[in-house]
């Protein structure tokens, strides 16, 4: 018997047991509780089939457009981001990939990218591409009106013949400082701003983390409001139909969605829009901060609501719908200002 099944076995009588006795859980939290990693239960084809795609996983992407109109759901432990739509201008050339579609709109950081399985769970089929430490990055769920026959040829294509243990590899530790060793120096980078995409770069620059970097510049340009505005927002972008864009990533993907959102509903800590095209559910329960953040662009001012967690982690950004090019919707930035208890700089 091979090492894979071997470990494929003793998981799988494990997966049972849990299974047995707490049912209802998802597929993350049976992963943690069973203290494995996604990917393992996949590989395992713990309540699922699932087969082996061969590396390197980001040759895979070019092929998503034949599949049409599709699920893609992108995640952290804090937020679920799912959008349906179709896999358009795919770029997947270089380390950073785009999807820029008008409904599917993605990031994807391809050093993460490890690990891809087709998998099926009943009638329901995906493609799930997992980081080295067998977290899941990207899904991609086939609906009914998706192209089957598509999905079955990227399937065969990229088959391998033996399937082989996802090892969990984990991550060194972020080690990223807290407080600027010049904070002075620090904003003065941020009001020289011209585009929000410098921000990233300034932060290493400057070797400080993002939450570190909100608290630092001071309150016209990054302040943190009560932790319940993410709702107010929500609730009153519905009533305006205001367009705004939901950022949510992990380390591997950013998805986006940019539009109008309508149907809000509280589920216990999960905070959800349950729109026909996007679905979001956000634990609030997660959510320790929330700062509203200004930055100065070669277009204006643009102002996002960031929320984070007890550890620093970015669960979520909201901003209001822009292209480059295009100045901030007014409503959006009004809606912010309307947030804060001190004025921001303009």
């Amino acid at each position: 018997m091979s090492n894979f099944q071997e470990f494929a076995n003793a998981l799988q009588t494990r997966y049972q047991a849990l299974l047995a006795s707490e049912p209802k859980l998802r597929a993350r939290e049976r992963a943690a509780r069973l203290d494995v990693s996604e990917a393992q239960l996949v590989a395992a084809d713990c309540g699922v089939t699932s087969i082996q795609l061969a590396s390197p996983v980001k040759a895979i992407f070019p092929k998503l457009g034949t599949l049409g109109h599709v699920m893609a759901l992108s995640r952290n432990d804090w937020c679920v981001h799912e959008r349906k739509g179709t896999y358009e201008d795919i770029q997947a050339e270089g380390p950073v990939g785009l999807v820029l579609g008008k409904d599917i709109d993605l990031r994807m950081f391809f050093f993460a990218w490890t690990h891809c399985y087709a998998v099926t769970e009943g009638e329901r089929r995906s493609l799930q591409f997992f980081d080295a430490e067998g977290v899941a990055l990207h899904k991609v769920y086939m609906l009914e009106e998706s192209n089957a026959a598509a999905y079955d040829a990227l399937v065969a294509e990229f088959a391998v013949t033996e399937k082989t243990w996802p090892e969990a590899k984990p991550y060194a530790p972020d080690t990223t400082p807290d407080v600027p060793e010049d904070a002075a120096g620090l904003r003065d980078t941020w009001l020289g701003l011209q585009d929000t995409h410098a921000f990233f770069p300034m932060l290493k620059k400057h070797k400080v983390s993002r939450l570190g970097a909100l608290r630092s510049v001071g309150n016209d340009l990054a302040q943190q409001i009560d932790n319940g505005a993410v709702e107010t927002m929500l609730q009153r972008a519905a009533e305006t139909d205001l367009g705004i864009m939901c950022f949510v990533g992990n380390r591997g993907m950013v998805q986006i969605h940019s539009g109008p959102v309508k149907k809000l509903v509280r589920t216990g800590p999960w905070y959800n829009i349950l729109d026909p095209l996007f679905n979001l559910h956000l634990n609030t329960e997660a959510v320790t901060s929330t700062w509203v953040v200004n930055k100065p662009t070669s277009d204006g001012w643009v102002t996002s609501l960031e929320l984070y967690n007890d550890g620093g982690e970015l669960i979520i950004q909201f901003f209001g719908v822009r292209k480059p090019g295009i100045p901030e919707l007014t409503e959006w930035r009004e809606l912010l200002i309307g947030l804060c208890a001190e004025p921001l700089a303009a």
